[in-house]
């Protein structure tokens, strides 16, 4: 392994990112057909009339384990592939946060405005912090690499 040629290293991170993202693929068509068969069942079994609070609360309860045992499931050599992708998706969503705090543009006074930009705060918040601490563990991770000396 320490005779390796940069070209082999990165030959050898992009299989990994490669896979990394074939497995993310797989996880997004389960968690869609689990959502459309759950969506299916709660609409049998409740003759049509299903809340749509409820049925987003059902998606984000199966979206938590599912992320619970998709996390605890990765490989490490293929936890620095998946980080870049986490700070991508939270870089998107801080992007997303901006224009919801900044939506004083629309010129709509109402309660509705007030808690836009709170939970768009809330949200830019939590993602620079994931992007951050992101960033912190893929470092750490890169430093393994390193040769001490």
């Amino acid at each position: 392994m320490a005779n390796e040629t940069p070209a082999q290293i990165l030959d050898k991170a992009n299989a990994a990112a490669k896979l990394a993202r074939e497995a993310a693929d797989a996880l997004n068509h389960s968690a869609e057909q689990l959502s459309d068969a759950a969506s299916g069942l709660a609409y049998a079994a409740s003759g049509g009339a299903i809340d749509p609070f409820v049925f987003r609360l059902a998606i984000f309860a199966l979206a938590i384990f599912v992320g619970y045992y998709v996390v605890w499931s990765v490989t490490p050599a293929l936890h620095t592939p998946l980080m870049s992708v986490t700070n991508a998706i939270s870089s998107v969503i801080v992007v997303g946060a901006l224009l919801s705090v900044g939506v004083d543009a629309s010129g709509a006074n109402d309660d509705g405005l007030l808690w836009a930009k709170l939970f768009g705060f809330i949200a830019l918040v939590l993602a620079s912090v994931n992007i951050f601490g992101g960033f912190l563990v893929t470092e750490r991770m890169l430093a393994m690499y390193k040769k001490k000396g």
